[in-house]
């Protein structure tokens, strides 16, 4: 019963909460993009800040020395809601990629346009390819962080689709200044795709070691793969194991 009214209350928190940001961001959309994005991280840190309160969900940052300053491409596992938010508390501009399909909806995609976060029509083929890249090393050129999720959608803890080329394409096209830090969390472990319960634990999200430009398209996505698939699945595998005695890092 604990945990099902824990649950209610975190799901009344967050959708009341996302409600208070449809309705009132509009009122950003006449300033500066970097306005936009700065409200963003504020209703992300206060989203956090009430999963905790409410879900008992905690989080855990680990390897955040890998990310270096200015421009680069976070290539991140996916399972969850949380991810699609938790880079703004991390980075200074974030740009994700996402499914054109979301900018159809009422006010988002509004809000999102103006962040210049970006689209991809996944029924345009070659043209949404070309697209991706050449607006993902705009971004890149102009200092900001590209995150993007390589299998292209929302995965349950311990299942691996297929890793989408566009990761590779955008790869090939980056400034040499750039580099890739792949990324494995374990959210979906703690709050699962379209599930109402949620799970009190701690998510912990892991930064691994950068990926530099220049290396073959096939070496590059055998590499990118390797280490976000054997983190995901140490953190998979810690996350089904009896709570640990390492504190998170939110107080």
């Amino acid at each position: 019963m604990i945990a099902w009214l824990r649950s209610l209350f975190f799901n009344i928190f967050f959708f009341a909460w996302l409600l208070v940001l449809l309705l009132f961001a509009w009122m950003f959309l006449p300033f500066p993009r970097m306005v936009m994005q700065r409200m963003l991280r504020v209703w992300s840190w206060i989203t956090l800040w009430g999963i905790r309160v409410f879900g008992g969900i905690h989080y855990r940052f680990e390897g955040l020395e890998n990310i270096p300053q200015g421009p680069v491409m976070i290539a991140s596992k996916h399972q969850s809601i949380w991810d699609t938010f938790v880079m703004y508390v991390l980075l200074d501009d974030p740009q994700y990629v996402l499914k054109q399909e979301l900018m159809k909806i009422p006010l988002w995609g509004r809000y999102a346009a103006k962040s210049e976060h970006i689209a991809i029509d996944r029924d345009a083929g070659a043209k949404a390819l070309r697209d991706m890249v050449e607006q993902c090393t705009d971004r890149l050129n102009k200092g900001r962080q590209i995150i993007i999720f390589p299998e292209g959608t929302r995965t349950a803890p311990g299942v691996t689709l297929r890793y989408h080329p566009g990761v590779a394409a955008i790869y090939q096209k980056m400034p040499e200044k750039s580099c890739v830090v792949p990324a494995a969390l374990n959210s979906g472990s703690f709050w699962g795709r379209r599930k109402y319960y949620i799970r009190p634990g701690t998510i912990t999200l892991r930064f691994l070691e950068p990926i530099p430009t220049g290396l073959p398209r096939k070496e590059f996505m055998n590499i990118l793969e390797e280490r976000i698939e054997g983190a995901a699945k140490v953190l998979y595998d810690a996350a089904a194991a009896p709570a640990g005695k390492n504190p998170p890092n939110t107080p």
